[in-house]
């Protein structure tokens, strides 16, 4: 290759690419904006009073971090916001966005070390508010411990496929590493919210590394591969032992019930006088008693009825042709039986 073609610009082609993640993406330099920015631009941010003590600590790197890229910070305790400026010899019209993300990770408890790693190109940031995605608190404590997991083995894993640092804090999820691990970290913590259990997704995520080993499957359909997940959501609630069949609707009300006089009037008892009322009475009484003494004679006498015997069965009966004894036989025996005594 000669000097004059290596000295000359670079050909970028326009044509469509398969893999856009596998793109690089090419460095801005301070020769690329020689005259710098024409507006001051800054940022500001809340922070916590329980993370005063730790920036109050870090806020000398933060600074230094900051300079490095021609950026001014500033640490307002009073107020309880951090502000990063950009000053004249700012060239990279971006980093001001990038050092907004890293002012706003650091007040979501990331610590310093790794929220300055979104100062590189090829690092970005992702803050998740998962607060509104359930509403009961029961629900969504249990689906942020279940993103956790136990002793953190969970989110460990997820940081270990994705390439990205995840911190859970609060009702927000801040993820930290390069563009495609945090499209990944996103779609796993939405799923698990909506109670889809992550070590799903991480299984998914572990097959597909094995796969782009494979040369021979990097145009084939990889669905056939990856585990399919039925959502087996069943009702918990107890259905009655026995349902009472609804009633047919109908516009009028129901019958009104029959009072004490009306049920007197269709008997004929409402024009009775005293004495026949009394006389009634009694009758009905004695009509009771006397059934009620039947039923108490009948229990007392139950005891006394003899139980009913079952005829003789007729197989049982040998017929007296079939009983013939031979005689010849039990005499022969019984003599065998004597010699026996006698010797």
């Amino acid at each position: 290759m000669s000097d004059n073609e290596s000295d000359g610009p670079t050909k970028q082609s326009t044509e469509p690419v398969d893999n856009a993640w596998s793109l690089k993406i090419p460095t801005f330099k301070a020769e690329d904006n020689p005259h710098g920015l024409v507006e001051e631009s800054s940022f500001a941010t809340l922070f916590p009073k329980y993370r005063e003590k730790y920036l109050k600590e870090v806020w000398p790197l933060v600074q230094q971090c900051v300079a490095e890229h021609h950026l001014k910070a500033e640490l307002d305790l009073v107020e309880g916001s951090m502000v990063v400026k950009t000053t004249r010899k700012t060239w990279d019209p971006y980093i001001i966005i990038k050092s907004r993300d890293m002012i706003k990770l650091m007040a979501r408890s990331v610590p310093f070390e790794q929220a300055k790693r979104v100062l590189q190109d090829d690092i970005g940031c992702d803050i998740i508010k998962i607060g509104n995605l359930v509403h009961k608190k029961e629900k969504f404590v249990k689906r942020r411990q279940r993103l956790i997991g136990p002793n953190g083995a969970t989110l460990k894993s997820i940081e270990l496929l994705t390439d990205c640092y995840v911190l859970v804090q609060g009702n927000t999820v801040s993820a930290l590493g390069p563009y495609k691990g945090l499209q990944q970290v996103r779609d796993i913590v939405l799923e698990t919210m909506n109670n889809v259990h992550p070590i799903y997704n991480i299984k998914a995520l572990m097959i597909k590394r094995e796969l782009m080993k494979d040369p021979k499957l990097a145009n084939e359909d990889w669905s056939r591969f990856l585990p399919k997940f039925k959502n087996k959501n069943i009702s918990k609630r107890k259905q009655p032992k026995n349902k009472k069949p609804k009633k047919e609707y109908t516009p009028f009300p129901p019958a009104q019930p029959e009072s004490k006089i009306d049920k007197q009037l269709a008997t004929g008892e409402y024009f009775l006088n005293k004495e026949q009322k009394q006389a009634k009475k009694q009758q009905e009484r004695s009509v009771k008693q006397a059934e009620a003494a039947k039923k108490q004679d009948e229990r007392r006498n139950k005891d006394f009825v003899p139980p009913t015997e079952d005829a003789p069965s007729q197989s049982r009966k040998r017929p007296a042709e079939t009983s013939k004894v031979d005689v010849d036989a039990l005499k022969a025996k019984l003599m065998k039986a004597n010699k026996k005594n006698r010797s």
